[in-house]
């Protein structure tokens, strides 16, 4: 389905209002991103008819979306209608009678030990080396990684200070005596005075000068080549791998 803006002065206005409500209400940018996504495709599906939909229109656009798109994007595009009415309307929301899909539980893949020193000394880049072995020893998600910045490193009582984590939380997690010392020296190197990991874009060399951090993309393909390189054959993201800190000494090598 469409998701391209709608050209329609009415539409614009609702639109822009419900930008400046998600902000308001603390949305995180991820989910500010799908329920505007979801207003510009719902726009699009009604021809920019959708403040007096009956509860027959919605259940068709539901099915209609559903032949597309999975079950998440149908959450979304539901959740992001119902803060619209709610919020931009100010009309109260009468819950439509989805199908839920059944709930599944599925337990992550993990690297062994012996995969994770594969993978950190496959890693030819600095930067995404010490990041990789960083995001593993702390138990990081990769947004959380990437955002670290210096001051969030309390090396007295050995510990790090996520900010904005799951849910729109911080946390504090323990840090391991290596991952210090590993951080220390690759500080050491870019000497960046707010990000841990800054941009690649001009060097180590000039990497104090930089205004943001890591890119993300760089860090997926980065692993991506680096797993396929090893043939390893599961699918996983940075987690937690406690024993990496005690055992693995190779990362500035």
């Amino acid at each position: 389905m469409n998701t391209n803006m709608p050209k329609d002065p009415q539409f614009n206005e609702y639109y822009q209002k419900h930008l400046q409500y998600l902000k308001l209400a603390g949305m995180q940018p991820k989910t500010i991103d799908a329920y505007s996504r979801a207003i510009r495709r719902i726009g699009n599906y009604f021809d920019c008819r959708f403040d007096n939909l009956t509860t027959d229109q919605l259940l068709g656009y539901f099915n209609d979306l559903l032949e597309s798109h999975s079950w998440s994007a149908v959450k979304l595009d539901l959740y992001g209608l119902k803060f619209f009415y709610s919020r931009v309307l100010n009309r109260t929301w009468e819950d439509i009678p989805l199908i839920k899909p059944p709930k599944t539980s599925r337990i992550p893949d993990i690297l062994s030990v012996e995969q994770l020193h594969q993978l950190i000394a496959a890693t030819s880049k600095l930067s995404y080396r010490v990041f990789f072995f960083t995001a593993y020893s702390l138990g990081l998600r990769l947004g959380e990684g990437i955002t670290l910045k210096v001051g969030d490193i309390d090396a007295g009582n050995m510990r790090v200070h996520i900010r904005d984590a799951k849910g729109n939380k911080d946390r504090l997690v323990p840090l391991p005596e290596k991952t210090l010392q590993i951080l220390r020296d690759f500080w050491s190197v870019h000497q960046h005075p707010h990000f841990l990991f800054p941009n690649r874009k001009r060097g180590m060399k000039n990497a104090h000068l930089v205004e943001t951090p890591l890119n993300r993309g760089g860090i997926q393909t980065a692993m991506k080549a680096v797993v396929n390189q090893l043939g390893i054959k599961k699918n996983f993201m940075p987690f937690a791998a406690p024993q990496l800190c005690n055992s693995y000494a190779g990362i500035r090598s």
